[in-house]
């Protein structure tokens, strides 16, 4: 057994790239998937000592697992790094010159826009073929029909079925990275074989959110089947794989379908979204000691993201969901810079967003966020009303923007309130930091313990 290269430190995740039933009593078995915390090295640094997701503890051979890496490509990631987006004829065959038969790649037509042209070099030459969409569906030959991109390709790299070649080697777009490989590479890929998706609990515009059972454990999962959708989910994916905090919604993993789908797998948050909870059990229900851990849960959150240089962009009561244990965890926390550099405007949640934001063309910032959680501390004692109550919402930026703040909740503290105006200064620069949020937060528990 070959000596390890690097010792790995106590807490480093890895996943088991094989089976492993164990010798001895001291052994932890595995098997091939299985997640694990690295506890410490032994005498033998060919074994390390760790604990699987259910607690157990025990030796494994170091050889047979692999450390889980936060995946850095981020927007370089692609589901479809054969697809070159609006390029020329020419172009193309520059692209795939020396010819080498098989090698292909996908390009927006030029002469019919909204189609696509798939390019593939076949015996020193370039044939380009037609891909018509029609009725929501792609087709070359207008007998077999696909639902995007993806399985399109997938087909051809099976079988020719009518074109000069099948599709062999794909010429990749310079300055991408292929998703699926890049996920399988960091441990993140999971196997679609042992996911059963077993209820839709959320639709979005995207897909379904589902809840799914992973080897025995409860998940939430997005099943994403729109290729320009799942592109988009694939950054938010990669950026979940950097991220750890007991206060952020977990990534457990991704499965990139060949047909296009993408599952995003994460853990199960049981009581639902924060805004739901809040409305649904009210104040007769859920106390001030609850609502205050609540605030500290996202703030805590919210403080890692600061300190990691993270924006989040839509923090709000609807983004934050709930487990089984009343633990609040942030969720949606992928939205890239990439991402939303093309959202439009109009789309923003104006009443969360900061009026920085809304006014230069998304200047997102740690502080946008900062206002953004004043807003969700509104909703949490307000047990989950709408922000800016009875103010149209054409009238809601301007004015805020001459300064307008919302009123107290009914029974929230003074030193909470304190807080949300704290947040909602129009100076960016006088805004508290996260981290001075929760020192205030902490003062005012403190405080109520001993009251």
């Amino acid at each position: 057994m070959s000596t390890v290269q690097t010792i790995w430190p106590p807490g480093t995740e890895c996943v088991a790239r094989y089976n492993f039933p164990g010798t001895t009593d001291q052994d932890l078995p595995l098997c091939k998937g299985d997640v694990l915390t690295i506890i410490g090295v032994t005498k033998d640094p060919n074994w390390y000592k760790a604990k699987n997701t259910v607690g157990r503890e025990g030796t494994i051979p170091a050889n047979y697992v692999q450390k889980r890496e936060g995946v850095k490509s981020g927007g370089k990631l692609s589901l479809m790094p054969w697809f070159h987006g609006k390029i020329t004829r020419e172009q193309a065959e520059r692209l795939l010159y020396p010819p080498e038969t098989g090698l292909f790649l996908v390009r927006e037509s030029t002469n019919f826009p909204g189609d696509y042209t798939l390019c593939v070099s076949c015996d020193g030459k370039v044939e380009h073929y037609r891909i018509v969409y029609q009725n929501c569906k792609l087709s070359i030959d207008e007998e077999e029909f696909f639902e995007n991109l993806m399985q399109l390709v997938e087909h051809y790299t099976k079988d020719a079925d009518g074109l000069c070649t099948r599709l062999i080697k794909p010429k990749l777009m310079e300055g991408t990275v292929a998703a699926q490989d890049e996920f399988s590479r960091s441990g993140w890929a999971l196997n679609r074989k042992e996911l059963k998706l077993l209820q839709a609990i959320g639709k979005g515009e995207f897909g379904d959110v589902m809840v799914g059972d992973y080897r025995g454990t409860k998940v939430a999962v997005k099943c994403i089947k729109h290729d320009a959708t799942a592109q988009a989910f694939v950054a938010e994916a990669s950026v979940m794989t950097q991220m750890r905090h007991n206060n952020l919604v977990q990534l457990l993993g991704v499965i990139v379908e060949e047909k296009g789908s993408l599952y995003i797998v994460t853990e199960y948050m049981a009581k639902g979204s924060l805004v739901d909870y809040l409305r649904s059990r009210g104040r007769t229900i859920i106390g001030g000691d609850c609502l205050l851990k609540f605030s500290m849960n996202v703030c805590e959150a919210m403080e890692y993201l600061e300190a990691n240089n993270f924006v989040h962009r839509d923090l709000a009561a609807r983004n934050v969901l709930v487990s089984e244990d009343n633990i609040a965890k942030v969720s949606d926390f992928g939205l890239t810079k990439e991402a939303s550099s093309t959202q439009d405007t109009a789309k923003l949640p104006v009443k969360w967003t900061a009026p920085e934001a809304l006014r230069e063309k998304q200047t997102f910032s740690t502080k946008s966020d900062v206002w953004s959680y004043g807003i969700l501390l509104w909703e949490i004692y307000s047990f989950g009303r709408v922000p800016y109550p009875r103010i149209p919402l054409k009238d809601v930026v301007p004015r805020v923007e001459k300064g307008y703040k919302m009123d107290a909740p009914d029974g929230c503290p003074p030193a909470v309130y304190n807080i949300m105006k704290q947040c909602w200064t129009l100076d960016v620069n006088m805004r508290p930091t996260f981290n001075a949020l929760r020192d205030s937060l902490q003062d005012i528990w403190t405080k109520e313990l001993y009251l």
